[in-house]
């Protein structure tokens, strides 16, 4: 196949999976603690026993809003390709293989890089429960990603409170040989990235030749709103949205000022839906830092030479950070439409890649918005 564009960033989300998928293929005491659609009402919701709630049954992005017209474009673009309407009528367009493939025929799209479920997993406040869900899910990508393997680069969902089921999980994604990554579940309560609890990780990680991927989940939601007035409310959202890429500085800062790149150099880190436009100013940053007062961390060249080295970020509108590649690296960033996120830019992913990369020469616009990707998850053209 030849490959013009593919996107880094895209998502499969649970409220359009199918509904008995968890419940009919959870282990022995688990089924009951897995989530499944609730039909008792007016709207079918996907909820689990313990009171978690995962949202409406094929509604908008991770968390299943209801669409309401006229409340975000991005959305309304999305609404006037039929894609909520469908989903009313129990039409998966997003989990139906042949039908996902038509979606992104329609935005010029070739291949697909698909981040998953972690956030559902982390609501359903259950840790052995969302573990098991996870391997379900991953199975279920498998099969798949496995229909049209030149278009879909599934990652498998790996848990972050357990080190060694995730390993366990690694070791059964890499044996079945079809998931090109792993994601790892993003939390704020999870250990820091140097700790030495997540060796193991790395090492199984950097041994199957699955890149990392962390995904941003934004910044930790302080704001009290309940107490809020509701302009209020919409300021304390607006602050929690645009700043949503920036906690992801975390991510970097610990995987590289804690040696985890220099002791696995053939392991691959992604920061999905980040934004690239910081960056370059952490980078600066870690290595002015180093130089100054941190010679003594496990280190043998200067923060942002790793970067350089290992670590890829994805971004789906960001004209600043086009402007800082001399210092990002045009070999460490990956365009995404970040489909079907309310957030994202589809149907309209060539419109924004025109727009943002138009200055741009011809081979550095090809390795951002196809080589790149096609070259970390082997998508190759015939």
């Amino acid at each position: 196949m030849h490959y013009e564009v593919i996107s880094a960033d895209c998502h499969i989300d649970l409220p359009w999976l199918p509904e008995d998928l968890f419940t009919s293929r959870a282990g022995a005491g688990l089924q009951d603690r897995m989530p499944y659609v609730d039909a008792s009402g007016k709207d079918r919701y996907w909820v689990s026993r313990n009171g978690s709630r995962f949202g409406l049954q094929n509604g908008m992005g991770s968390a299943g809003r209801r669409y309401v017209p006229g409340q975000i474009h991005r959305s309304d673009r999305m609404a006037e390709q039929g894609l909520y309407s469908d989903g009313a009528r129990g039409i998966r367009r997003l989990t139906e293989p042949d039908l996902r493939i038509l979606d992104q025929d329609r935005d010029g799209v070739q291949a697909e890089v698909l981040y998953g479920i972690l956030g559902a997993a982390m609501r359903l406040g259950d840790d052995e429960a969302a573990a098991e869900m996870m391997r379900i899910y991953n199975a279920w990508l498998a099969d798949f990603c496995s229909v049209h393997p030149a278009r879909f680069a599934g990652l498998a969902n790996i848990p972050s409170h357990d080190v060694d089921a995730a390993v366990r999980e690694v070791e059964r994604v890499a044996e079945r040989g079809v998931l090109r990554g792993i994601e790892v579940a993003n939390t704020h309560e999870m250990a820091p990235l140097f700790d030495p609890s997540w060796e193991p990780l790395w090492a199984a990680a950097e041994q199957a030749g699955l890149p990392v991927h962390f995904h941003t989940i934004g910044p930790r939601m302080d704001y009290d709103f309940a107490a809020l007035a509701p302009l209020q409310s919409r300021q304390a959202f607006a602050v929690h949205i645009t700043g949503f890429q920036l906690p992801m500085a975390k991510i970097v800062m610990e995987v590289i000022y804690g040696g985890v790149l220099e002791a696995h150099p053939k392991l691959k880190l992604v920061i999905g839906e980040s934004g690239i436009g910081w960056i370059p100013y952490i980078l600066e940053h870690m290595d002015l830092e180093w130089e100054d007062q941190f010679k003594d961390l496990t280190l043998t060249m200067k923060p942002s030479e790793y970067w350089r080295r290992q670590c890829f970020a994805t971004y789906q509108s960001d004209p600043i950070g086009i402007r800082l590649l001399d210092i990002l690296g045009e070999d460490n960033v990956m365009w995404g439409s970040d489909f079907p996120h309310p957030d994202g830019v589809w149907p309209d992913s060539q419109e924004f890649i025109a727009r943002e990369l138009g200055c741009v020469d011809a081979a550095t616009r090809h390795k951002i918005v196809c080589g790149n990707a096609a070259r970390l998850y082997g998508f190759a053209s015939a």
